[in-house]
């Protein structure tokens, strides 16, 4: 496939004639969609919204990952000029996918946000669209998965992250990032034993029922293995990948807020992700990217290539149900 070479067009995230397609627009201009998509509120018609949430009031250790969003856009120009690696298929052609902005909320206003990014998801899954959320820490998965509850049931959740983010918590108000599965768990939004959580390697007392691969585990059975459990566990069930950054080893990703040794590697990830095509994915988020922690953008480079991923997986799953 002959590439088309930039200098032809420019801020394509707001010209581009046609919502699908590839950019071929100079990596290092222009205003940074993610992967140079349509900035659009309009969902008609999309197949799946990236948005962004610019929240970091949950985080315990370093803040930062408001600025997430942001730097994981500027992350991902290098990529959309051509069709991801491998996938045999073209999502960014063959699918509209547009980035919907970022959520608008009060930051001074921290008691309203749950329920502000739950209506802005259910938002985007009433107008039958998928959502890719860019974070932003780890809390911002409990308001999303409320929406995905909402609409789906119990959904399965395959979450990567060094945390179990498990911690009890009965206090309704708190916001707080590591008892975020905790509440999701105990409100009935996640079906525990069709979910699974890979990478762990920090304490948790109680797993409430939730399937674990942990960090040990997973570097000796291999990703493969991984890839093959995480399948039998979820099955054909609705199912929510949630991927907090820090499950990589901060070797390769030192930009977040509470990074632990011994995580997974890019390729450990990359041959999971890969390995789950043909799941029944209906969203997905990458969050706890700390841009202030990185200054070589490594850790937004691997979000960004996660981020594209996850869009494979969905419209994978897309292309099926709609063959």
């Amino acid at each position: 496939m002959a590439l088309e070479m930039p200098g032809h067009s420019v801020d394509s995230a707001f010209t581009r004639p046609d919502r699908r397609g590839l950019s071929y627009e100079a990596s290092f201009s222009g205003a940074t969609s993610f992967l140079r998509r349509s900035y659009t509120k309009d969902l008609a018609g999309v197949d799946m919204a990236v948005t962004g949430v610019c929240f970091d009031h949950a985080t315990s250790n370093r803040a930062g990952a408001r600025f997430g969003p942001r730097a994981i856009r500027d992350a991902s120009a290098l990529q959309p000029c051509y069709p991801p690696y491998g996938w045999g298929f073209d999502p960014l052609s063959e699918f509209v996918i547009t980035d919907h902005g970022d959520l608008a909320f009060d930051f001074a206003r921290i008691a309203d946000f749950p329920q502000t990014l739950q209506d802005h998801i259910a938002g985007i899954l009433a107008a039958g669209a998928g959502s890719l959320t860019l974070g932003g820490d780890h809390f911002i998965t409990l308001p999303i998965l409320r929406a995905y509850a909402a609409r789906f049931g119990p959904i399965s959740v395959i979450q990567f992250d060094a945390h179990s983010d498990l911690w009890a918590d009965d206090d309704p108000a708190r916001i707080d990032h590591g008892t975020m599965m905790y509440k999701a768990v105990g409100e009935g939004l996640v079906d525990p034993a069709r979910s699974v959580q890979i990478g762990i390697r920090t304490e948790c007392p109680d797993y409430l029922g939730m399937n674990v691969i942990d960090a040990f585990e997973l570097h000796a059975i291999g990703p493969a293995e991984v890839a093959a459990r995480v399948r039998g566990i979820v099955g054909d069930h609705p199912t929510y990948i949630s991927f907090d950054i820090d499950a990589l080893d901060p070797g390769f990703a030192p930009g977040t807020g509470t990074p632990v040794w011994n995580g997974m590697t890019p390729n450990q990830v990359a041959v999971i992700l890969r390995a789950l095509a043909g799941i029944n994915l209906k969203g997905a988020d990458v969050v706890e990217v700390s841009p202030p922690y990185d200054p070589t953008d490594a850790t937004a480079i691997m979000a960004a290539h996660i981020g594209m991923e996850l869009i494979s997986l969905y419209c994978w799953a897309l292309k099926d149900a709609r063959a």
